[in-house]
C-alpha cells in the first residue's frame, strides 16, 4: 500500500485505501501526497520526521529512494519506531516531469505569503501540514530532511545545505550525514524560504536541504551511491540511532552573495555545463545584467552554486560562496 500510494501519487490516482497497518504502527494519506505514520511505540529517542521529496518535480532519485524504504516498511523488514510525515512536494509537476508548473515552490515556504496560484495554494498546504503534524508531536526533537537532485554536475554530487538559522544545529547531525554519504556543507547566509528552512525557522527543526547526485527521469537514477542515506532513513523511520561518521570528511562553505537575476537582459558568463562547486579567481567576471551592470569575482575567490540563468526576474541565479571550517 505504501509503495502504492507513492505511485498513485505520481500518476494523479486516488488510493484505495486511506489507512491501514505496519510493522509498528499505522498510516494514513493526510492529503494528497501526505502520508502520515504512528507508532505503536515510539523509541525513547525517536524524532518526530519530516521526508519530503519532490518539490521540484524533476527530481526523482529521492523519490525511489524514499519509495524503497517505504517497500522496505511495508515488507516488515524495517518497524516504526518514530513518527513520520512523509511528503511528495509538488504532484503536477511531477506527473509532467517539469521542475515547477508555474513558479519555483522552492521560495514560497513563508508564512505571510500573499501570492497566488497553484503553488503559492501548495506551499501554503504543506507549511499547513508540518504545523499541524509537529503539533501533533510536542516534546520530541523536530526534524526535516527534504530530498532534492541538482540539475547540473558537482564537485561534490551529495552535499546538503543547512538553512540559515540564529541557533547551531545539533552536533550529532553531522555525524550522521557523514556516514550517509554526505561530501560538502554548504551553510545558508540568510532567510532563503524554501521549505526546510521553514521547518528550521518556524519549529526549530533540525533541518537541511539535501541535494543527491544529479537530476535525471524516473528509472533512469543509479541509487547505489544513495546506500548509506537510505540507511540513515531507515533508522530514521525505526526510530534509533544512526550510524555516525567524522565530519571532518566533509567540506564546509557558507554562503557569501547571492546572484540575482534583475532583467530579461540576463547572462551568466560562465558555460552551462559549470559544475557546482566551481571556484573562480579574483577578478572574473561572472554575470551581466542590464540593470544591475556586471557581477565581478573581488579579492577573495568565489564558488559557484546553484547557477541557473532561466531563473524568473528578481530570482537568485546563482550562490557564491567560500570555504568555511567545521563547526567545533
Amino acid at each position: 500500500m505504501l509503495a502504492e500510494w507513492l505511485d498513485q501519487g505520481l500518476e494523479g490516482r486516488p488510493p484505495s485505501r486511506a489507512e491501514g497497518g505496519v510493522a509498528g504502527g499505522r498510516f494514513r494519506l493526510v492529503a494528497p501526497g501526505v502520508l502520515e505514520l504512528v507508532p505503536d511505540a515510539p523509541s525513547a529517542e525517536a524524532r518526530a520526521c519530516v521526508l519530503s521529496a519532490g518539490i521540484h518535480g524533476n527530481e526523482t532519485a529521492p523519490m525511489e529512494l524514499l519509495g524503497e524504504v517505504l517497500a522496505r516498511l511495508e515488507a516488515g523488514l524495517l518497524c516504526l519506531g518514530a513518527p513520520l510525515l512523509v511528503i511528495l512536494g509538488n504532484p503536477e509537476a511531477i506527473r509532467r516531469g517539469e521542475r515547477y508548473v508555474a513558479t519555483n515552490l522552492n521560495r514560497l515556504f513563508c508564512r505571510d505569503l500573499e501570492e497566488a496560484g497553484d503553488e503559492p495554494d501548495r506551499a501554503r498546504a504543506l507549511m499547513a501540514e508540518v504545523d499541524a503534524f509537529y503539533a501533533r508531536h510536542p516534546g520530541r526533537e523536530r526534524l526535516h530532511y527534504d530530498l532534492h537532485t541538482a540539475i547540473r554536475d558537482s564537485r561534490f554530487p551529495r552535499f546538503v545545505v543547512e538553512p540559515f538559522a540564529a541557533t547551531p544545529t545539533p552536533p550529532e547531525q553531522w555525524r550522521w550525514l557523514a556516514a550517509a554519504g554526505i561530501q560538502a556543507v554548504l551553510h545558508q547566509h540568510r532567510h532563503s524560504w524554501t521549505f526546510s528552512h521553514y521547518a528550521r525557522h518556524y519549529h526549530g527543526a533540525a533541518a537541511f536541504t539535501l541535494e543527491l547526485g544529479r537530476a535525471r527521469p524516473f528509472g533512469h537514477n543509479d541509487l547505489t551511491p544513495l546506500a548509506p542515506m537510505a540507511r540513515l532513513l531507515e533508522a530514521l523511520v525505526e526510530g534509533r540511532a544512526p550510524a555516525e561518521g567524522d565530519p571532518g570528511a566533509m567540506t564546509f562553505f557558507r554562503a557569501e552573495h547571492e546572484l540575482l537575476r534583475h532583467s530579461e537582459a540576463f547572462r551568466l558568463c560562465f558555460p552551462d555545463a559549470t559544475p557546482n562547486f566551481s571556484e573562480f579567481p579574483p577578478g572574473t567576471r561572472l554575470a551581466e545584467d542590464a540593470v544591475a551592470g556586471e557581477t565581478r569575482v573581488g579579492a577573495t575567490p568565489l564558488s559557484v552554486v546553484f547557477p541557473n540563468a532561466e531563473v524568473e526576474i528578481g530570482a537568485r541565479a546563482a550562490l557564491l560562496v567560500v570555504p568555511s571550517p567545521p563547526p567545533a
